[in-house]
C-alpha cells in the first residue's frame, strides 16, 4: 500500500504562510499522515519525500522539541518518519535521512555525482610511494589487508581481490548519501559524500569527505569536535573526536582517536587506540596503541604494540625517496625515545630501547629485549618471557575488547605462546646454539644481524626459549588429556592422535589470526582460480581458521614433540609422558618464579622514591601502600602464585589418573 500522496492545496497555502517556498510544489509527496504544522522556514527543490512526524526529541539538557522541519533548505531529499531538521545554514542535498533522525545547527550536508563513500580508495600504506597500496572498503579485515599489503609475490591474487573490492564498491555507489536511522548530527559544519550508519553520534565535527561511518544499534560511532577526516571508512564502535585529522585512511572495529591524533594513508584495525601523535602510511594491526604527542609511526607494520613517547622511525635514506619500511611482530614495545632505522623486522614480543641505526631483523629471537649501548643494538634474547609486563598485556587485551557488533571484521588470537610465536623460539634456538658451537663457548660477544649479544646473555636466552618450547607443549599435553578416564595406553594414544594432516608446517601471524601456511595458502590458490566471488566467503574462512586453532596447532605440537623430543604418538608410553609432564612442571615453576621476582622489583625501596614526600621512610613506606597496594596482595602476584599451585595440582593429578596404565 502506497502510504505516500502529493501535498493538498490548503496545505500548500499553510506551508507558504509558515515561510516555506518552493519551485515546483508538485514534486513534494507526504505521507498520508504528514502534518503541515511541523514544517516551517524551509525552501525546497527537486523531489522531496517527507514522511510523518509525532514524536517529541530529548535534547541535552532535558530540553524536548516536536519532531519536524525547521528553518532549512531541502534539495532533492527523503526524509523518514518522526525526523527532526533544524538550523542548516546552508543546505542539505541529495541525501536518504531515514527514520528518527536528528540534524541540528549544521552548514552544508550534500552529495554529488556518483558517490563511493569512500570504498575503494587506494591507501599507499607502508611504502609511501604507492608499491602496496591496498583499496579500502567496507568489509575490509586485518587480514585481508595483511595479504593485500604483502602478497605483492601473486600479483594474480591481489588482482582478484582489487576485482572484488571493486565489484563491492559499485553495490554500494549511489548519487544519494544515506543517513541511518536514529543518527544524530548536531552542530557540524560540513559533510559532503558520505554514507552513516544507523545510531551514530556526530558532534561538532569539522568536517567529512568522501567516506563511511559503518555505525550499526549494536554499536554505533562517535564523531567529536573539531575532526577533519577524507577519503575514509570507519568501522563500527569506534570514536573519533578532539581534533583529530585523517586522509585516506580506514579506521577498524572499537578503535578510539582523539586529542588532535594526525594519520594519512594508513590502516587501523581492531581497538587501535591513537592519540596526539602522528601515523603514516602505517598498518597498525589489532590493538595497536600510541598516546603521545612526540611519536610519530611512519611506514611500519605493527601489532599489539604498545610505542612509548618520542618513539619514531626513518624511512627515507636521501637517495629513492621513502621507501623502505618495516616490520614490528605482535607484542612489542618500544621505550620513551627510541628510534629504529628502516628496513628492519623486529621480532614479537620485543622491548625495543634507545636508538638503533642499522638494519635489524630479530624475527627469530622472540621476547627479547634490543637495547642501545654505546650507538651498538645489544639483543637479550628470551628475557621478555620472564617479564612480569608480558603477561600482564596478554592478559589485559582480551579484556580491552570494545567490539560489540555482531559482525566481526578480525579475528584476533590472544595467546602469548602460540605455534607462530615458539616455531621463533625454536629457530632462536638453534640461531644461539649455532652462535656458541662457531664461535666458541668462551667468546665475550656475538654477532647476528647486525646486533651484537653478550655471553651470558646468549646462555640465558638458550635457557629460557627451551623453558618456553617445553611450556607450551606441556600445557598443550595436559589440556589434550584432561577430563577424561583412559582404560589403556591404547586408548591414551589414540586421544593425542591429531584429528587433521593440517598444521604441521609454518604458522603466519595474518594480523591477528594465527594459522597454518598451508590452510592459508588453499584459500589463496582458490581466489587465484576465481573459485571466490564474494567476500563473506574469504570472511567464513577466516572464522573457520579462527575456530579451528587448538585442533591445527595440535598437529603441529605433536610434530614438535616427534622431531625434537623422539616422542611419536604412535608409540609413546605413559612413562615418556610422566616424564615430560614433570620436565613441564619444573618449567613452569622456573618461569612463575622469575615473573615473581620481576613483579617484586615493583616494590623495593627505589620504587618508592617520590612517595611519602613530607615523612620518613615509615610514611613513605605507608604512602606507597595506600597507593600501589603490597606486594603480598597485589592482583599480578596474587595470579602468579595461583597459576604456580593450579599447574602443579594439573600435572600432579594427570600423573596419578594414568600412571596405572604403565
Amino acid at each position: 500500500m502506497n502510504n505516500y500522496r502529493q501535498l493538498f492545496e490548503t496545505e500548500i497555502t499553510s506551508l507558504k504562510e509558515q515561510g516555506c517556498t518552493c519551485k515546483d510544489w508538485s514534486k513534494i509527496e507526504v505521507h498520508k499522515d504528514f502534518e503541515v504544522s511541523k514544517v516551517q522556514k524551509t525552501f525546497f527543490s527537486g523531489k522531496i519525500k517527507i514522511g510523518f512526524f509525532k514524536k517529541n526529541i530529548l535534547f541535552f539538557g532535558g530540553v524536548e522539541k516536536e519532531a519536524g522541519i525547521y528553518d532549512a533548505t531541502l534539495h532533492n531529499c527523503q526524509i523518514g518518519n518522526n525526523v527532526y531538521i533544524g538550523n542548516v545554514k546552508n543546505y542539505i542535498a541529495n541525501y536518504i535521512i531515514e527514520d528518527d533522525v536528528v540534524i541540528e545547527n549544521v552548514d552544508l550536508i550534500a552529495a554529488e555525482g556518483e558517490c563511493f563513500f569512500g570504498n575503494n580508495i587506494k591507501v599507499s600504506v607502508l611504502d609511501e610511494m604507492g608499491g602496496r597500496k591496498v583499496p579500502i572498503f567496507d568489509k575490509l579485515s586485518a587480514h585481508t589487508a595483511y595479504i593485500l599489503a604483502l602478497y605483492r609475490h601473486r600479483p594474480q591474487l591481489i588482482q582478484n581481490l582489487e576485482n572484488l573490492i571493486a565489484q563491492y564498491s559499485f553495490l554500494v555507489k549511489s548519487t544519494m548519501g544515506i543517513i541511518g536511522k536514529n543518527s544524530r548530527l548536531v552542530n557540524c559544519r560540513t559533510l559532503k559524500n558520505v554514507k552513516i550508519g544507523e545510531f551514530a553520534l556526530i558532534d561538532g565535527i569539522y568536517r567529512l569527505s568522501n567516506g563511511s561511518v559503518n555505525s550499526v544499534k549494536s554499536d554505533p560511532n562517535y564523531l567529536g569536535p573539531g575532526i577533519i577526516l577524507e577519503n575514509f571508512i570507519i568501522a563500527s564502535g569506534t570514536k573519533i573526536s578532539d581534533g583529530t585529522l585523517l586522509s585516506n585512511c580506514f579506521v577498524g572495529q572499537g578503535c578510539v582517536m582523539g586529542k588532535n591524533y594526525s594519520a594519512e594513508e594508513s590502516l587501523f584495525f581492531a581497538n587501535y587506540q591513537g592519540f596526539n601523535g602522528e601515523a603514516c602510511s602505517i598498518f597498525a594491526g589489532p590493538y595497536t596503541v600510541t598516546h603521545h604527542k612526540s611519536t610519530l609511526l611512519i611506514a611500519g607494520m605493527f601489532s599489539f604494540l604498545n610505542a612509548g613517547s618520542g618513539s619514531n622511525q626513518s624511512n627515507h635514506m636521501y637517495k629513492l625517496g621513502p621507501i623502505h619500511q618495516g616490520i614490528v611482530e605482535r607484542g612489542s614495545k618500544t621505550t620513551s625515545d627510541s628510534y629504529i632505522l628502516w628496513p628492519a623486522k623486529i621480532g614479537a614480543f620485543t622491548l625495543v630501547m634507545g636508538r638503533h641505526y642499522k638494519n635489524i631483523d630479530s624475527s627469530d629471537l622472540p621476547f627479547s629485549y634490543l637495547i642501545e649501548s654505546n650507538d651498538e643494538s645489544v639483543m637479550a634474547p628470551g628475557v621478555n618471557l620472564r617479564s612480569v609486563g608480558t603477561i600482564r598485556d596478554a592478559r589485559k587485551w582480551p579484556k580491552r575488547d570494545k567490539r560489540k557488533d555482531t559482525e566481526l571484521l578480525d579475528f584476533i588470537n590472544f595467546n602469548l605462546l602460540s605455534p607462530f610465536t615458539i616455531q621463533k623460539m625454536l629457530n632462536g634456538h638453534k640461531i644461539l646454539t649455532d652462535l656458541q658451537k662457531t664461535a666458541g663457548i668462551s667468546s665475550q660477544y656475538y654477532s647476528f644481524q647486525s646486533m651484537k649479544i653478550t655471553n651470558s646473555s646468549l646462555i640465558r636466552g638458550i635457557e629460557l626459549y627451551e623453558i618456553g618450547i617445553i611450556k607450551f607443549i606441556g600445557n598443550a599435553l595436559i589440556k589434550r588429556l584432561e577430563k577424561r578416564i583412559f582404560k589403556s595406553l591404547t586408548e591414551v594414544r589414540q586421544h593425542l592422535k591429531p584429528t587433521t594432516k593440517l598444521g604441521a608446517g609454518k604458522w603466519i601471524d595474518l594480523s591477528g589470526l594465527l594459522l597454518p601456511e598451508t590452510v592459508l595458502e588453499k584459500m589463496l590458490v582458490d581466489i587465484e582460480k576465481n573459485k571466490v566471488n564474494h567476500f563473506s566467503q574469504i570472511q567464513n574462512f577466516y572464522k573457520k581458521a579462527h575456530e579451528k586453532y587448538y585442533e591445527y596447532a595440535w598437529t603441529w605440537i605433536v610434530k614438535i614433540m616427534e622431531i625434537r623430543y623422539n616422542l611419536k604418538i604412535s608409540e609413546i608410553t605413559i612413562e615418556e609422558i610422566i616424564d615430560f609432564v614433570k620436565k613441564w612442571e619444573k618449567a613452569v615453576i622456573n618461569l612463575d618464579k622469575m615473573l615473581y621476582s620481576d613483579a617484586k622489583k615493583e616494590f623495593t625501596l627505589i620504587s618508592q622514591t617520590s612517595f611519602g614526600n613530607d615523612g620518613d621512610d615509615e610514611i613513605k613506606i605507608l604512602d606507597f601502600e595506600q597507593v600501589r597496594g603490597t606486594f603480598e596482595n597485589n592482583e599480578t602476584v596474587l595470579d602468579i602464585q595461583k597459576h604456580i599451585e593450579k599447574k602443579t595440582i594439573l600435572g600432579r593429578e594427570l600423573i596419578s589418573r594414568i600412571a596405572h596404565l604403565s
